[in-house]
């Protein structure tokens, strides 16, 4: 054949007959997105956290149920029967599965971390006893400390002291919000402050114990583990503790249904963790989790009443402020300040009136904190009714 003749017949080649380069069966595969929205997640995140501390507040302060260690007990015998129900039921807890958990394991490294995370809830909830909401979250804030402290104490991170120097800003924001407290009481403070030292051990534990592979666990799997060598030793220490003096009428006064309700929240905050991390991811856990703190702040104040002075709004804003810098740092943080800059200048051109309202309504907020809850009770022992009287004396009417 003839170079002419190949070239006509590789010109008399079809040349529709190209290979796709997507496989159109690979795009069917792929699995459709998800309809809810993840601020979805966040809000019932928030709401749950936030509901569970409220709870707790009124239960074992306006509802005068003053046996905390019962209360954990409570919440953590729930969440052993729950986890044991969804484990048999659901797929939520199929994680377990790929957990290499034995016995000796369990008792060095599951005991060990269950004590700790005990002798955390059971301050934690003492703590409510002395405490207002507002002052406790405020005192929450060294958290991010007393986890780089005790990391360095049992040689899981190196000491570094430019990281130790960044998070002493939260603790000067948070000696000035403490400064500020109104209603400051040593033996509150002391276990909030234990109750942080042992929260603190624990997640050093928890990120020693899951720096293999082979211990991956997600939030409710811990729960799993955790939750019943939690419940008895908790159990052991409110038998003779609290249990003696514990009577039917103390639980008649709050009611099994508020009970139940309580243990339901309780169980439900660990249930939205774990969708949280699962649709974001664990930096958005820790943006929500300064965002919660505040309207905890603000909750406080509205709810029960709670004085916040400027001083305290003062040291709880540098803490807030070092907390979020130790966690993201400085280039996160510009990152993020400017992708908020456009989206809220985006909303701005898209829905100009509704921006509008929007500053409104935080600037009648921002006065309203500031004219209600910051503002200190000058005349706190004083009755205007003699006063009342006094001036309806002088104009003729009746008292």
């Amino acid at each position: 054949m003839g170079v002419e003749e190949k070239s006509r017949a590789s010109g008399d080649s079809p040349r529709d007959a190209v290979l796709p380069t997507v496989n159109p069966e690979a795009q069917k595969a792929q699995p459709p997105k998800s309809a809810i929205h993840p601020a979805f997640y966040v809000s019932i995140w928030i709401a749950m956290s936030s509901s569970v501390i409220l709870f707790n507040k009124w239960i074992l302060s306006a509802k005068g149920f003053d046996f905390p260690v019962v209360l954990t007990t409570y919440h953590l015998a729930f969440s052993t029967i729950m986890t044991q129900i969804l484990a048999r039921y659901t797929t939520l807890l199929d994680g377990r599965k790929t957990v290499k958990m034995t016995g000796k394991v369990y008792l060095r490294a599951i005991v060990p971390i269950g004590f700790f995370f005990s002798l955390s809830l059971i301050c934690g909830n003492l703590t409510y006893l002395y405490l207002s909401v507002s002052f406790i979250q405020m005192l929450k804030a060294t958290t991010p400390v007393a986890v780089l402290l005790s990391g360095w104490a049992l040689g899981v991170s190196q000491i570094n002291m430019r990281v130790f120097l960044n998070v002493s800003v939260i603790v000067v924001g948070v000696v000035i919000a403490s400064y500020g407290e109104l209603e400051f009481v040593w033996l509150g403070v002391i276990l909030q402050i234990a109750g942080v030292a042992f929260e603190a051990l624990r997640l050093t534990m928890v990120q020693r114990l899951l720096s293999s592979a082979e211990f991956k666990m997600d939030p409710l799997v811990s729960l799993y583990y955790f939750a019943p060598i939690c419940a008895l030793m908790n159990g052991v220490v409110a038998l003779f503790w609290e249990v003696p003096r514990l009577t039917m009428a103390d639980v008649d006064r709050v009611g099994l249904f508020y009970f139940f309700l309580n243990g339901l929240c309780a169980f439900g905050l660990n249930v939205s963790v774990v969708f949280l991390i699962g649709k974001t991811s664990s930096l958005v856990l820790t943006l929500c989790g300064v965002l919660k703190d505040v309207l905890l702040v603000v909750a406080s104040m509205v709810i029960y009443g709670s004085q916040v002075t400027l001083t305290q709004f003062f040291g709880y804003s540098i803490a807030l402020g070092g907390m979020v810098y130790y966690k993201l740092g400085a280039e996160t943080i510009k990152s993020y300040a400017g992708e908020a800059g456009r989206q809220w200048a985006d909303f701005g051109n898209r829905r100009p009136v509704l921006r509008r309202i929007s500053i409104i309504l935080l600037s009648v907020f921002i006065v309203f904190s500031l004219l209600g809850g910051f503002a200190p009770n000058y005349a706190a022992g004083i009755d205007p009714t003699e006063y009342l009287n006094e001036a309806k004396s002088k104009i003729g009417m009746s008292a």
